[in-house]
């Protein structure tokens, strides 16, 4: 990802939001705001046409150094290129930049009602470890959340 893709990601990032199923956020912040949110170097695009076709990214979990290699996926595709496998594309391309960087553990959390996204994270081994419930109001109605966590197979075992 590359600042030029910007106005893209963002864009992309919109578009999810306008599905009611993707986040709490009600609009997508400015780049600079969700440029600071994101670890710099584990993020990436996919194109396709020459287009982004959509994102992924990384965000520490936490500021304590005990979890240094826990961080939260975002995952977003854009509305016309949903249903091509990009999602399972650019999760791998995550799932081994964050191992090469010494990252153990990858967690998200999902709308319970999200059920394309639940399983991508499950095919790619993100294991259900929870929900969280009537975690948030949104339109009026209290949404939960699905908790799930993939664990490394190469960073952290002994």
């Amino acid at each position: 990802m590359e600042p030029s893709d910007a106005e893209a990601v963002l864009k992309i990032y919109q578009e999810g939001i306008d599905t009611g199923q993707a986040t709490f956020q009600t609009s997508a912040p400015s780049w600079d705001d969700w440029d600071k949110s994101h670890l710099q170097d584990l993020r990436f695009v996919a194109t396709l046409n020459n287009q982004v076709a959509g994102w992924v990214a990384l965000s520490p979990v936490s500021s304590r150094c005990v979890y240094a290699g826990v961080a939260e996926v975002s995952i977003y595709i854009g509305n016309s290129f949903r249903g091509q496998k990009i999602g399972f594309s650019l999760m791998q391309q995550i799932i081994e930049a964050s191992e090469e960087a010494g990252y153990w553990t990858l967690q998200a959390g999902i709308f319970r009602e999200n059920t394309a996204s639940i399983a991508l994270h499950h095919k790619c081994r993100f294991r259900t470890i929870g929900f969280r419930e009537k975690v948030g109001e949104m339109n009026g109605v209290w949404r939960d959340t699905v908790l799930l966590e993939r664990r490394s197979t190469v960073v952290g075992v002994k």
